[in-house]
């Protein structure tokens, strides 16, 4: 199954209804998120342009990279953003056992947990790298209290094929209330994140939508 569309189709959604795809919403809200952080070189940015329109958002983060960047891990927290797991070490979970997949995610939960204060803990997040998940390995996540969250909206910054252009447009022609849109803090992501992120924040803000996390 292809978990790369832009915006995923119904049927997806209906038969894997037990991942969260969107947030019902009365208020016009939206929910960025940011895979594959934290690193040094990207994430500060991006919480400076988030900070820049009052953007509040969820970073579904690589264990790995928390562990090499703590210092930018607690920023994100600071600002008052919500974190999520992303796994470890970004496993694809077609080529992986259950066992090793759930191990792999709960060590990143282990530090996550180091770094994020109980009380400000918003649930298990968890967003499979590349959309690739078994069915197995959702119902054992599921199990230990973890909320699958998919996407609404992709913004396929991280595809190096693809024009800055045409990352911003994946978004604003596809937004709608609700909807949970993908941008990854990353170095491969940023040449087409640095041009589409802050267009993207002016126009949704314009538009009248408010930016809250997961």
């Amino acid at each position: 199954m292809k978990l790369e569309w832009i915006v995923p189709p119904k049927i997806i959604k209906r038969i894997f209804s037990n991942y969260c795809w969107n947030v019902p919403s009365e208020d016009n809200s939206v929910y960025l998120t940011f895979d594959d952080g934290p690193i040094s070189e990207v994430t500060p940015w991006v919480l400076a342009e988030l900070e820049k329109f009052e953007a509040k958002a969820t970073f579904f983060c690589i264990g790995e990279n928390i562990q090499k960047h703590p210092d930018v891990f607690r920023q994100v927290i600071e600002a008052g953003h919500a974190v999520g797991n992303h796994t470890f070490h970004h496993l694809n979970g077609w080529n992986t056992t259950i066992r090793k997949y759930v191990e792999n995610a709960q060590q990143c939960q282990n530090i996550i947990a180091e770094h994020y204060k109980p009380n400000t803990v918003n649930g298990k997040l968890f967003r499979p790298p590349y959309g690739k998940i078994r069915p197995r390995q959702s119902i054992s996540l599921h199990k230990k209290d973890y909320k699958i969250i998919m996407w609404s909206v992709l913004s396929a910054d991280y595809d190096v094929t693809l024009s800055k252009e045409k990352c911003l447009e994946n978004v604003i022609k596809n937004v709608q209330p609700g909807s949970i849109i993908v941008f990854h803090d990353s170095l491969k992501a940023f040449p087409r994140l640095e041009y589409a992120l802050p267009k993207a924040l002016e126009y949704l803000k314009e538009k009248g939508f408010k930016f809250k996390r997961l």
